[in-house]
Order: structure tokens, then sequence, then C-alpha cells
């Protein structure tokens, strides 16, 4: 793995900084209303996936930044946090469903912005796994990416809609 990864040291060390800031920032911001972030299913289910964004970026470069690893290991390692961070943003595309503040088109493109990096992280193992490595591993960067800024927006919207 060390070949493989050695080009994404430097955006690694860069995301896993940029990303543990931004979640501890943004769950200290959130907790400042947690009461009343926690009294909406759908406040709640975004919070959590905001987060859950951040942390899947977080895992996926740390883990690319262990040494002596093989890229079976990472590629695995992803698709496990890539499962997790998806059951995160299933649970907040079923409460903004649920919500029905929106229009059907808008309910829809609130949904899948998280789903967007969840799916660049997944298919990025597959691709580690089966071959294309250095091709995964750019549809993972990819994902890191779209993971934090997708973040950016769903935890944008939770702050938002508490004052509201």
């Amino acid at each position: 793995m060390a070949e493989a990864l050695e080009g994404w040291t430097d955006f690694n060390v860069a995301m896993v900084g940029a990303a543990a800031a931004l979640a501890g920032l943004l769950i200290v911001a959130m907790s400042v209303n947690i009461s009343a972030i926690m009294s909406s299913p759908e406040l709640t289910a975004r919070a959590g996936a905001s987060i859950a964004g951040l942390a899947l970026a977080i895992v996926a470069s740390a883990v690319g930044l262990m040494p002596g690893g093989s890229t079976a290991v990472y590629a695995i390692a992803v698709l496990a946090a890539a499962a997790g961070a998806g059951a995160f943003q299933v649970a907040a595309i079923r409460a903004i469903r649920r919500s029905g503040r929106d229009s059907v088109g808008e309910r829809i493109v609130r949904g899948a912005i998280g789903m967007v990096a969840v799916a660049a992280f997944a298919i990025g193992a597959v691709l580690v796994l089966t071959g294309p490595i250095g091709v995964g591993l750019a549809v993972i960067g990819f994902g890191a990416v779209i993971a934090v800024i997708a973040s950016i927006l769903m935890a944008w919207v939770v702050l938002v809609e508490v004052l509201r």
C-alpha cells in the first residue's frame, strides 16, 4: 500500500486535519442549540449525517496514512466507514422525506447530497480492490472533498433551521 498511497500522503494529512477541525467546530456550533436540534427528527438526522460525512473523510484519510498496510485492508476499511456513514445518510433521507416541508424535488436533492460522497468512497474502494488502484484512490479523494462540502451544507441547514 505504501507505493500506491505515497502520492496521497499530503492530501491525506491535509484532509485529516481539515475534516477533524471542521467536525469539532460543527459539534460545538450544534451543541449551542442542541435542545432545539433534538426536538426535530429531521434536524437531528441531518446533524448526524453531517458529522458522519466528516468522520468518513477522517477515517479514510487516516487509514491511508497508516504504514505497512495493504491496499485490500485500506479498501475494506473505507468500505466499512462508507457503510457506517451511509446509514446516517439514509436516516437523514428518511427524515427529510417524512418532513414533507419542501417539494419532492427539493427533498430528493437535499437527501442525495450526502449520498454522493458515500457512493464515491464505496466506488473508489471497490476500484482499489479490483485493480485500477490509482483511479480508485482518485475517486476516494474526490469523495473526501465532496464529503466536506456536503457536510458543511447539511450543517448549515441545521444551524439555520434551528433559528426559524
